[in-house]
């Protein structure tokens, strides 16, 4: 069955930060896992690059909004690299295939009678390049929401979407699917919000022209939300019926999962909604908006230095390596309604407590043992995995419904808590001490055997989160580099033969403060 996970698309006017780097890799671990099932996955990122806001940095730095448009975009695209991260498509909001597709979209809602010309009168948020009533306005105590500048008054003739008019189907929506904005803080936001009542919502702008020409009005560009939400299905080509793109893409619609901040959560949980329902498409499964990073638990600024930045992050790639930092964003990230407060500290403790000391040192010790007791053969198991094929079994079920449910830190808890099982039964068994009577080999053969075989299994079950360190283990583990099997047959018990030469690894090194 397809499986489609997008990111939000990356503004340009911004250099790649934590923020990107945290909700890029959720989306990684997800697709990853995903693929690993057996899915058909498809894994959208990409950058947002029209609006007010690059054509005045542009101007500021004396280029083309293009060109500063291009460079940005490039860096995201290295930074994906650098990161390892394996989407299937990286689109730009400046690209032929993505603006001719918007085109065509605007186009059906106009004709449709969805959009219609009016003048906009109220209260601009120049940072989000948001509208608000003076209702909602009067709210926010006519201040940004997010960077908290004062809002301007503005007066401006537009093209409109008439939102209002999908109040009744939007109501009706989310009580047929109450799971669809997830977690549940970030649905009854949304819901009270919508109890104040729809307003109509600009999709067009005349105070600049670095965006995508309206559809028979050129006087009008594309509102650079409009233009970006777009993008999810722009990428698929389902704005081009017939077309190469949508033959080989529109399966994947529509998608699983759109991960965002909880900052753009209106436009993606009811504006993005009503759109599609205007165009008569599908909905998304789910959107699922996670919380916001914080240092050292304050607001994260540049100007009180303890702004995550891109520089910061390779620092912790160099000292810790990319998988420490993927587990970082993966286990203690925002992915809920709560903040995250990055602490340099709390990193180190967490890379020690459980890489070093839990999928480090775990397989270390069942492969060091193989290795001194067996000349490091895989020994017989007589006992035929005893009670350990349905532990095993049992994790991998609990795994794989957290991923259903986009739940990274229950997935890792069920490989983790394997390994800490393992852990548990060499100290409760002490195979070094078995090793000493040879009356007892066959006990001492078992018992490493069915370590060994559930350290593979869990080792599966981290291949999303640490695919550099568990492509080590599975070598080490006699079990080649890259395998095709599906991962139902990687976690069928006993993949290890007896007599595979195994190898004594030491994945994670301790990392001095």
């Amino acid at each position: 069955m397809p499986a489609y996970i997008t990111t939000p698309i990356y503004y340009v006017n911004d250099r790649p930060h934590i923020g990107h780097a945290y909700t890029t890799t959720v989306c990684d671990v997800w697709a990853r896992a995903m693929r690993l099932r057996g899915e058909d996955v498809f894994f959208l990122t990409g950058t947002d690059e029209h609006g007010v806001k690059v054509e005045k940095s542009a101007a500021t730095k004396g280029v083309t909004p293009q060109a500063l448009a291009d460079e940005n975009a490039a860096e995201f695209q290295r930074v994906l690299k650098v990161f390892g991260l394996t989407n299937d498509d990286f689109i730009r909001t400046t690209e032929p295939r993505h603006e001719k597709q918007v085109q065509y979209f605007v186009k059906r809602l106009l004709d449709a009678g969805s959009v219609y010309l009016g003048t906009f009168e109220g209260w601009y948020d120049e940072g989000q390049e948001e509208y608000y009533t003076e209702t909602r306005a009067k709210e926010l105590d006519y201040k940004s929401p997010i960077s908290g500048r004062p809002l301007t008054r503005a007066t401006e003739q537009n093209y409109y979407f008439k939102l209002s008019s999908f109040q009744k189907r939007l109501e009706d929506f989310f009580a047929a699917n109450p799971d669809f904005v997830q977690p549940a803080a970030r649905r009854n936001e949304v819901l009270g919000r919508l109890r104040d009542g729809l307003q109509d919502v600009p999709v067009t702008r005349t105070n600049f022209t670095w965006g995508i020409p309206f559809p028979g009005d050129e006087k009008h560009v594309i509102y650079v939300w409009i233009d970006a939400l777009f993008n999810y299905i722009t990428a698929l080509g389902l704005g081009e019926p017939g077309g190469l793109l949508a033959t080989q893409r529109a399966k994947y619609w529509p998608a699983a999962y759109h991960v965002i901040g909880k900052e753009i959560l209106w436009f993606h949980a009811v504006i993005w909604p009503a759109l599609l329902m205007a165009l008569e498409l599908p909905m998304p499964r789910r959107i699922h908006a996670h919380s916001f990073w914080i240092a050292d638990g304050q607001k994260m600024s540049k100007s009180m230095g303890n702004f995550v930045d891109l520089p910061t992050i390779e620092g912790y790639f160099a000292k810790y390596g990319l998988d420490a930092w993927r587990w970082y964003m993966a286990t203690q990230g925002p992915l809920q309604a709560s903040d995250s407060d990055f602490r340099a500290q709390h990193f180190h403790e967490t890379y020690t407590s459980e890489l070093v000391n839990v999928v480090g040192n775990c397989p270390s010790r069942v492969t060091a043992m193989i290795s001194k007791y067996f000349e490091g053969k895989m020994p017989a198991d007589s006992q035929a995995g005893g009670e350990w094929p349905a532990k095993c079994a049992a994790a991998v079920a609990q795994w794989s419904a957290a991923i259903d449910e986009l739940d990274l830190v229950g997935a890792a808890q069920a490989a983790m808590s394997l390994l800490r099982e393992v852990d548990a039964f060499i100290h409760r068994t002490e195979p070094f001490k078995l090793a000493k009577d040879p009356a007892r080999t066959g006990e001492l053969c078992s018992i490493l055997a069915q370590c060994a075989e559930t350290v593979r299994i869990a080792g599966v079950m981290l291949e999303p989160f640490l695919p550099e360190k568990m492509a080590e283990l599975r070598i080490a583990l006699g079990q080649g580099d890259a395998p095709a099997a599906t991962m139902a047959e990687r976690t069928t018990w006993g993949r290890i033969a007896a007599g595979t030469q195994l190898v004594k690894c030491a994945l994670f090194p301790r990392v001095e403060v």
